[in-house]
């Protein structure tokens, strides 16, 4: 039981990482840096949080300013995962 939970647990951390290596690649962009869009890094960070960012965009609407606030809401998501499956 404990290696599937970890691999839960693994997993949990790996998006919450692809989620603030978004982050911080739209700050990047954001502040004029040359993020290239076709670098394989870039890409695969980018869609691997895609996979969880994009069903939560459909459901949560973004501000009038501009601010997207589902990197928030799914790392919200994903601690609380994270805390059900330790306490199994």
């Amino acid at each position: 039981m404990y290696p599937i939970k970890n691999l839960l647990l693994f997993a949990i951390w790996l998006m919450t990482m692809m989620i603030f290596g978004t982050v911080i690649i739209s700050w990047l962009r954001m502040f004029g840096v040359h993020v290239p869009r076709y670098n394989p890094i870039v890409r695969a960070v980018e869609e691997t949080a895609d996979l969880m960012l994009r069903p939560i965009r459909n459901a949560v609407q973004t501000t009038g300013g501009g601010l997207d606030f589902t990197p928030m809401v799914a790392i919200l998501i994903l601690y609380i995962l994270r805390i059900i499956i330790l306490r199994l």
